[in-house]
């Protein structure tokens, strides 16, 4: 052994120093098991809690910034938004809306003058009207009094002197003061397109249209001379001169999802004209070049693929001329947004991520400004500024200063909460499916998890399918993982973010490669020894719980599912949902394609033989989208076969849950069955009614 070169007195202050330093280590080591130790797992009460930020608009100089808070008001039980205004630099935070009607799509006038929002709080006028804040001081007043008409969206004239608004013929007209409703009368329909979720039965009329209204005369006139088409997204040019917006001019609009660009002069009754000639959709958010000269749009996939599209960059000059941008970007993008020296960023939507990225306009590329994982929901460009809503996996939406390459975080409104709750990350993973295809999932394990841990795990899918799962706040997931539960999330076949092929490989064949990637990803996390083979349960919402039933349908390795606003047969849905033109250009008419209608009702036409599965069925009474129909017939299915089975049906409730107390119920309800079923609790698979959630949910909020 080599002997010491140091001297006695140096060996005891090295002994000396190293003991210090094992103390700092311990003393940290003891304040972060207290500070994790104070931390608690999150919980339903927290629903009411967590408030979902929205709509950034940036003040014309890049000063201010106005966003949406919205919140579960638990005594009315609903959502409710009111507007914040604060610095760029993140300092002066200050409440600018107070009420029960809430306020929404915040603007500042061009001038600067006036901070204006939308509000159906009590006025001279009923109804949603533009209301205006005085930006030296005063109470709210309202802007317009539109009679008759929808008001659906309004923009600024570039000069403040007009607004536009997009309206919408009224179902029901205005009750008279001190008079009751009156009775309703019948829909008359003559339309192909005839049914949309939240909206209901569509009228032959109801159609949006953009109308010029004079703020000094308070005078309304229609833009364009065109009738009986929808004229939506509309953007002032930035001198002022044209307005862009989208519509459809084929002869009959609703039997073509052919969608363009056009201008019309920024004057009534002007002629309007067609900037673009593809036969599938353009359009989406349209966003002008700083000289007025070009429009950014998307362009969508031909018709046929109309449900699997992924969209991608587009230019079109007043003239007609397109031309596409990073035209090797094989990724959906939306969302243009000019900057001041012409370059020009979309969001783009990549395999578990969404990001901002600068599209090459004179190239074939795009260039992704944030490196993390996690996913941007919105973007604001005024002058050099950039504002985003940006979330990751343990951190909900909050508006950031897009800076070169970086964030710079702007609000924390939920940041007090979070810091309350232990939360969980959530992990990439990757699969093979048995015919050999590489699919991406992310998995999240429960709280406390240990290395070698076989833990219950459940298949939670998500809907589109046209959409995916990345790296963003999910409250169920975090829920679950509260409750023992690690959770998989399937990017399967038909999903967005890996390109146009592999969305649409589902085409026509619904129901067989995403239950083989499923199958897979699950197949994957057991083999990492993660998931307990003997403790799985499957789920989701829409298209996700349509799979549900078709991979319950192939497999039975799962103890319980959970099905809601899914369907089995899509025969029964010709006509009876909102997805007309999908029927028409995929599957085909049911008189000339019953076959294949027939092959895709496999979880229903043969549940005698592959339907084992206790499935717990929900759905909401008003959702046009996925009728309850679907959830319906799958619950009188297995019921006649005797198989553990429930109904849930939330009455007034759409495609997507608004009332707080039914997201609640649902949330309960999920983990009640996942308990009894997956993991072998002796509680009871449907929790205890409350008589009054409303009030169940105000004494929790306390």
């Amino acid at each position: 052994m080599r002997p010491s070169s140091l001297s006695p007195v140096s060996r005891r202050l090295k002994f000396a120093s190293l003991s210090l330093f094992l103390a700092a280590l311990l003393l940290t080591t003891i304040s972060a098991a207290a500070e994790t130790s104070a931390k608690r797992t999150i919980s339903l009460d927290d629903l009411a809690k967590i408030a979902r930020v929205g709509s950034p608009t940036l003040s014309p100089d890049g000063a201010w910034l106005i966003y949406s808070v919205s919140r579960a008001d638990t005594k009315e039980d609903k959502n409710h938004s009111d507007l914040w205004m604060q610095r760029w630099d993140g300092s002066s935070a200050m409440q600018l809306t107070f009420g029960k009607e809430g306020a929404s799509r915040p603007q500042f006038s061009p001038d600067g003058k006036y901070i204006s929002f939308l509000s159906s709080r009590p006025g001279k006028a009923k109804g949603t009207q533009v209301w205006v804040l005085n930006r030296m001081g005063g109470e709210a007043e309202q802007f317009t009094g539109i009679t008759g008409w929808e008001l659906q969206d309004y923009a600024w004239s570039p000069d403040s002197k007009r607004l536009l608004l997009s309206l919408e013929p009224k179902t029901e007209p205005d009750a008279e003061e001190g008079k009751p409703p009156a009775p309703p009368k019948p829909i008359v329909i003559d339309r192909y397109h005839f049914k949309q979720d939240i909206h209901g039965y569509l009228g032959n009329d109801q159609r949006q249209a953009l109308y010029l209204y004079e703020i000094a005369s308070q005078k309304l006139e229609k833009l364009t001379t065109d009738k009986n088409v929808d004229e939506e997204n509309a953007q002032w040019s930035p001198d002022g001169a044209w307005i862009a917006y989208v519509s459809n001019h084929d002869e009959d609009p609703d039997r073509t999802d052919n969608n363009d660009v056009f201008v019309a002069a920024s004057k009534p009754g002007s002629a309007a004209k067609k900037l673009t000639s593809w036969a599938g959709p353009d359009g989406g958010r349209l966003a002008w070049s700083p000289d007025s000269k070009t429009i950014a749009y998307t362009q969508g996939a031909t018709p046929e693929l109309g449900a699997y599209s992924q969209a991608k960059p587009a230019l079109v000059t007043l003239e007609g001329k397109a031309t596409y941008p990073a035209s090797k970007l094989d990724r959906s993008a939306s969302q243009p947004c000019f900057l001041p020296d012409g370059k020009l960023i979309y969001l783009v939507n990549d395999d578990r991520s969404e990001y901002p990225a600068e599209v090459e306009i004179n190239g074939t590329g795009a260039h992704r400004l944030l490196s993390e994982a996690g996913t941007t929901s919105a973007i604001e460009c005024v002058g050099g500024h950039i504002a985003v809503i940006h979330q990751d996996d343990t951190h909900t939406g909050e508006v950031f200063a897009l800076e070169g390459t970086s964030l710079r975080k702007i609000t924390g409104v939920n940041d007090a909460l979070l810091a309350e709750l232990i939360l969980v990350p959530t992990e990439d993973f990757t699969s093979h499916s048995k015919d050999g295809t590489e699919v991406h999932g992310l998995l999240t394990k429960p709280v406390g998890y240990k290395q070698g841990d076989k833990v219950p795990t459940i298949l939670f899918i998500h809907g589109g399918p046209n959409g995916q799962d990345g790296h963003s706040f999910a409250f169920e997931r975090q829920w679950f993982a509260a409750h023992g539960y690690a959770e998989i999330n399937v990017n399967y076949r038909g999903s967005s973010g890996r390109g146009q092929d592999y969305a649409k490989a589902i085409f026509a064949d619904w129901g067989h490669l995403e239950v083989i990637d499923l199958l897979g990803a699950v197949d994957e996390v057991v083999k990492m020894g993660v998931a307990d083979p003997n403790k799985l349960g499957i789920g989701g919402w829409s298209y996700g719980g349509i799979l549900t039933d078709y991979t319950t349908a192939s497999d039975n390795r799962f103890k319980a599912a959970i099905s809601g606003a899914g369907s089995a047969a899509p025969l029964s849905y010709y006509g009876a949902d909102q997805y007309i033109l999908q029927y028409d250009n995929e599957l085909g008419v049911p008189w000339k394609a019953r076959d294949l209608y027939l092959k895709l009702s496999y979880p229903l036409l043969e549940a005698d033989k592959r339907m084992h599965t206790p499935t717990l069925y929900m759905g909401g009474t008003n959702d046009f989208n996925v009728p309850i129909i679907g959830g319906e017939q799958m619950y009188q299915a297995l019921k006649s076969l005797h198989i553990p089975t429930e109904l849930i049906v939330y009455p007034g409730q759409f495609h997507g849950f608004t009332r707080p107390s039914f997201i609640r119920d649902r949330y309960e309800r999920w983990l009640a069955w996942y308990d009894h079923y997956v993991m072998g609790k002796s509680t009871p698979a449907t929790p205890a009614p409350v008589a009054e959630p409303a009030k169940a949910m105000a004494v929790a909020a306390k």
